[in-house]
């Protein structure tokens, strides 16, 4: 019985190592990004030494990874789920792209629902993700996630047959990169709206407006060729 506990408490013990190591990390790479924050400024942060971070995780690259897997590890769930009740309700009519997106900013708003800012923070790490050339992130975001996006990928390009795959491409990332600048930096944002409007707006309230503007972004008559 006693040896049982200490080694439930051993156990506790290095999760809560490992839980202060992916604080720190999240934080650090949001603020500097990944080429700017060393392993000793995370173990600094985080109270621990050097050994901690290369028994729980190996190298910084894992680490890294591991901060994309506590936010993604449980969206893909939800998003998995969110997907199947949606199909299952439209039966055989043709996915809808507003009620589409308005199904990914809801599963992302209750995947970080745990902690406050956890979204507009895992936004700035994806937009780091795409500047700072993180290729083995990239590699590890299809290999872990891949199926589940590329269901989604599928269901938006039904949403759009207009769309030529080329043209459907640029406007998925222009989405992705509205979105990015606005989530990341909507603490900044909503604090503008207070002062120029007047107004106080939640996260929630500015994923709203936001929505409308992707969706007639992406469903924009394609410009000519030849024009």
């Amino acid at each position: 019985m006693f040896e049982t506990l200490v080694s439930w408490m051993a156990t506790m013990a290095q999760k809560d190592t490992a839980r202060c190591i992916l604080d720190a990390a999240e934080e650090l790479f949001a603020e500097r990004g990944f080429a700017e924050t060393s392993l000793r400024n995370i173990t600094a942060k985080a109270g621990v030494n050097l050994a901690a971070v290369n028994y729980h995780f190996g190298s910084k690259k894992s680490l890294i990874q591991a901060v994309f897997a506590r936010f993604l590890n449980p969206f893909v769930v939800e998003l998995d789920k969110a997907l199947n009740e949606y199909e299952a309700s439209r039966q055989n009519s043709e996915p809808d792209l507003m009620s589409l997106l308005h199904l990914l900013s809801m599963t992302s708003l209750r995947s970080g629902a745990d902690k406050p800012g956890r979204l507009n923070i895992f936004m700035r790490l994806l937009g780091l993700a795409y500047s700072q050339g993180q290729g083995h992130l990239r590699r590890f975001l299809r290999l872990e996630y891949g199926h589940v996006f590329r269901r989604y990928s599928e269901l938006l390009s039904r949403a759009t047959p207009e769309l030529s795959d080329e043209d459907r491409f640029w406007r998925v990332h222009f989405m992705l990169g509205a979105t990015m600048f606005t989530l990341s930096g909507v603490d900044s944002l909503t604090a503008m709206a207070q002062h120029d409007l007047g107004k106080s707006t939640s996260t929630s309230e500015v994923i709203d407006l936001l929505l409308p503007f992707l969706a007639r972004g992406m469903q924009a008559p394609a410009q000519s060729q030849d024009s």
